[in-house]
C-alpha cells in the first residue's frame, strides 16, 4: 500500500514511518508547517525545527518528503478560536481542534492527493475492525496512551487511518529508533503548544491577542473582591498556585467571567460537581453509545470514572458521575470510554451541581 507518514521529526512518527517501511509498504513523508517562525526561537520557529528534523529522517530512511504550508489553515481552525475560547473564559485544548480540523481532516484530503491508500501517525491508539465496525481503543503503552484526543474520529476517518506504535511502548520505540539509527532517537518531547513559543501560552496571547487579557477582580464565592488580577487568561479552574492571594486556606479557581473580568475563588469542597454538559459531540460508531458500563475522563491525564450519558436537547449531552469530581473545566474535552475502547466525546459547556447549586 501507499501510506502517507505525518512526520514531525519526532522519535514516534520516525519509528511509525520506519516500521511502515520494514512492512513492505511504499512510504511518502509530509510534515506540516503550521506556524510563522517565532521570536526568540533559536531553531526557527513553530515545532522548534520540526521540518529540519522531519527532511534528515526522511533522508535517512530513503523516503520522499513534502512539506505542507497550512498556516492559514492553523491560525483560522486552531489559533484564532483557542484565543476566542479565552476571550469566552474557556481553557481550550487545541491539540483536538487541530486533530479535528488539520490533521485528520484537511491532512485527509490531502493524502488521496498524494495518491495513498491510508495516512499513519504517530499516536499511541489501536484500532480494531470486527463485523460491527471499527473501534477506537486506547494505545497498549497506558503511559502514552493518547485514545483521548483522537476522540472524534469516525467511522470513514478511522478505515483510512493506521497507527503504527499501537501495540508497542515508548521505551520500545526509543531502542528501535536507535537501533535504526534515527537521528531523532535521542530527540526530546516538548510539553508545550507547538505555537507559543518560549514564554507560554499567556505570553503568546498577550503578544498575538492582547485584547485577550484586562484587569479585574477576584472575590469569592459571596462576591467579596479579595484581590486583583492583570487578565483572565492567566487562570483557569482549579487552579491553586499564582492567584496573588496570600493567607487563609488553600483557595481554587472556580470561575472565570471575561465580560466582568472577574475570577471567583473558593475551597476544595467548592471545586468538585456532580455532572458535566457537553456540545460538540462526537460518536466513534456514528451514533451515541447505549446502555451502561461508560467511564469518563475530563483531562487528558486524568483518571477515568464512572459515568451516565443522557441526552440534554439542543445538540447537548449531560454526563453524569458516579462521584462527584473536581475541576470541571469548560473548554476541555470530556472523552468517554468502554473497558478500553472510545465511544466518542465532546467540549465540556458547564459543571453540573457545582459550588454555584450550593450556594
Amino acid at each position: 500500500m501507499r501510506a502517507v507518514i505525518a512526520l514531525s521529526g519526532g522519535v514516534d512518527s520516525s519509528v511509525a514511518a520506519a516500521l511502515l517501511a520494514e512492512a513492505g509498504h511504499e512510504v511518502v513523508a509530509v510534515t506540516l508547517v503550521q506556524w510563522l517562525p517565532l521570536a526568540g526561537c533559536e531553531r526557527g520557529g513553530c515545532g522548534c525545527g520540526d521540518l529540519e528534523d522531519a527532511r534528515r529522517v526522511a533522508a535517512h530512511l530513503g523516503i520522499p518528503h513534502h512539506a505542507l504550508d497550512y498556516t492559514h489553515l492553523f491560525r483560522e481552525a486552531v489559533v484564532e478560536p483557542f484565543a476566542a475560547a479565552y476571550r469566552r473564559g474557556l481553557t481550550p485544548n487545541p491539540c483536538i481542534e487541530c486533530n479535528r480540523r488539520v490533521r485528520f481532516g484537511a491532512l485527509l484530503e490531502e493524502v488521496a492527493r498524494l495518491g495513498g491508500d491510508l495516512l499513519a501517525t504517530g499516536h499511541y491508539a489501536r484500532v480494531r475492525r470486527d463485523e460491527g465496525g471499527l473501534h477506537l481503543l486506547r494505545g497498549a503503552d497506558g503511559a502514552k496512551d493518547q485514545s483521548y484526543v483522537l476522540f472524534m474520529l469516525g467511522q470513514e476517518q478511522l478505515s483510512r487511518l493506521a497507527f503504527p506504535l499501537s501495540e508497542m511502548a515508548k521505551d520500545e520505540v526509543r531502542r528501535r529508533a536507535r537501533a535504526l539509527g534515527l537521528p531523532s532517537a535521542e530527540r526530546t518531547e516538548s510539553q508545550d503548544l507547538c505555537f507559543a513559543g518560549p514564554g507560554g501560552y499567556r505570553a503568546f496571547l498577550r503578544e498575538h491577542f492582547p485584547e485577550t487579557g484586562r484587569p479585574g477582580l477576584i472575590v469569592d464565592t459571596a462576591g467579596r473582591e479579595i484581590g486583583r488580577h492583570a487578565g483572565v487568561e492567566d487562570f483557569t479552574i482549579g487552579q491553586r498556585r499564582g492567584l496573588g492571594i496570600a493567607g487563609g486556606e488553600p483557595r481554587y479557581v472556580l470561575e472565570v467571567d471575561p465580560v466582568g473580568a472577574t475570577v471567583v475563588v473558593g475551597g476544595a469542597a467548592d471545586l468538585v460537581a456532580g455532572g458535566c454538559r457537553i456540545g460538540q459531540a462526537s460518536w466513534v460508531a456514528g451514533t451515541a453509545p447505549a446502555g451502561g458500563g461508560l467511564e469518563v475522563k475530563l483531562r487528558y491525564r486524568s483518571p477515568a470514572v464512572a459515568a451516565r450519558l443522557e441526552p440534554a436537547g439542543a445538540g447537548e449531552w449531560a454526563i453524569r458521575f458516579a462521584e462527584p469530581q473536581p475541576a470541571v473545566t469548560p473548554g476541555q474535552a470530556a472523552v468517554l470510554y468502554r473497558g478500553d475502547e472510545v465511544v466518542g466525546g465532546g467540549t465540556i459547556l458547564a459543571p453540573l451541581g457545582g459550588w454555584r447549586t450550593r450556594a
